[in-house]
């Protein structure tokens, strides 16, 4: 079982950066892809970034790439996810997730879930 917890949400401005921070525990992190999705009120739960087992290759929504960046530090057991020229639209909970050996975009192939911190991003 792993746990995953949420940090660094908050209320920005826009054009404004955020770095969200995942720590994890109870399992094997370094033998994990990992990924960032993000659920703004009324819609559904949408892929934002992935990262390999190592963390040489990462993938991004059309919707961040260029301005976020996700990361991971397998020494301490840490996702992170720099957020850079952030819009309204933006706005959301954000949460990471751990899944297997394979990076995807699909939440469906992720097994454990952190409680999400909200990201808002004012005009």
């Amino acid at each position: 079982q792993v746990q995953l917890v949420e940090s660094g949400g908050g209320l920005v401005q826009a054009g404004g950066s955020l770095r969200l921070s995942c720590a994890a525990s109870g399992g094997t992190f370094s033998s994990r892809a990992m990924g960032w999705f993000r659920q703004a009120p009324g819609k559904e739960r949408e892929f934002v970034a992935a990262i390999t087992l190592s963390g040489v290759s990462t993938y991004y929504a059309d919707s961040v790439k260029g301005r976020f960046t996700i990361s991971r530090d397998n020494a301490k057991n840490a996702l992170y996810l720099e957020m850079n020229r952030l819009k309204p639209e933006d706005t959301a909970v954000y949460y990471c997730a751990a899944g297997d050996k394979w990076a995807s975009r699909f939440s469906d192939e992720y097994h454990y879930w952190g409680q999400g911190t909200q990201v808002t991003v004012s005009s």
